[in-house]
């Protein structure tokens, strides 16, 4: 029997151990299908659905109006469970979990950015911000200054006191953004975000997605009808006949998400 010297054993069980395990899959949905009820019929809106998402990895999903990407979005996010197939986050089984164990998830784990900012009208910037981290038990001084640091980031340190009312369009929607971030979440996914802002504010705020995104490592997974935003992100996935599918090339098929 050849006897491998130890020199080279040693070499090759440094080489084992430094070797890079490749970028975090963060997020990864399997064979996934949702069935909505119309009465006596079956509709199906998603079906044999797979997807992976790396740490880091910025993704568009793109697909005519009602072809199901904000369900998708859901049941990614875990507000909604699928009736076949399965979504883990973090090597989490969602379907494994409770709704307060979901709930718990979300918080730690994924930040939701809609077209529509939500905010809380009676509340500041700041406290609309805050929101996420209070409910996740940190106390009030180190949750207000873990907002003030976000809002500051996404250039709104100045506005920390204003209320929705007070705000542009633009202004709203990265408040609405800052309170996804400020949980240091590992993915975020966004509905159309910028929908409703003109060129100019929602060309802003994919620059600060894009900054955030290199700054915090963040994973992000947007629906968008912005073809040239699209184009910008790490991959393009086509929302057609149920199915996720690669799209090199956008086309007409994108139109009116």
């Amino acid at each position: 029997m050849t006897q491998v010297p130890v020199s080279d054993s040693t070499t090759a069980a440094n080489a084992a151990i430094n070797q890079d395990p490749g970028p975090e899959l963060m997020l990864e949905c399997r064979h996934l299908g949702k069935i909505y009820s119309q009465g006596p019929e079956e509709v199906m809106v998603l079906e044999d659905v797979n997807l992976q998402v790396y740490a880091g990895e910025r993704i568009a999903i793109v697909g005519s109006s009602g072809s199901g990407k904000t369900t998708l979005l859901n049941l990614l996010g875990g507000l909604d469970l699928p009736t076949t197939g399965d979504v883990l986050v973090a090597g989490m089984n969602l379907a494994s979990l409770n709704e307060t164990q979901r709930g718990q998830m979300r918080n730690r784990y994924l930040g939701f950015v809609y077209q529509f900012h939500h905010l809380l009208g009676e509340f500041t910037a700041l406290e609309n911000v805050c929101m996420p981290l209070l409910i996740a038990g940190l106390d009030v001084r180190r949750a207000a200054q873990r907002g003030e640091n976000i809002l500051t980031r996404v250039g709104l340190g100045h506005r920390l006191e204003h209320k929705p009312s007070e705000l542009s369009g633009g202004e709203r929607q990265r408040v609405a953004i800052a309170r996804a971030l400020v949980t240091e979440p590992r993915c975020v996914l966004l509905d159309e975000p910028t929908g409703n802002l003109d060129r100019h504010t929602a060309r802003e705020i994919h620059l600060l997605m894009a900054e955030l995104n290199t700054l915090l490592a963040t994973s992000f997974i947007v629906v968008t009808h912005d073809e040239e935003f699209a184009r910008s992100l790490d991959r393009v996935l086509l929302l057609r006949n149920g199915r996720l599918e690669p799209q090199g090339a956008m086309d007409g098929d994108a139109d009116g998400c």
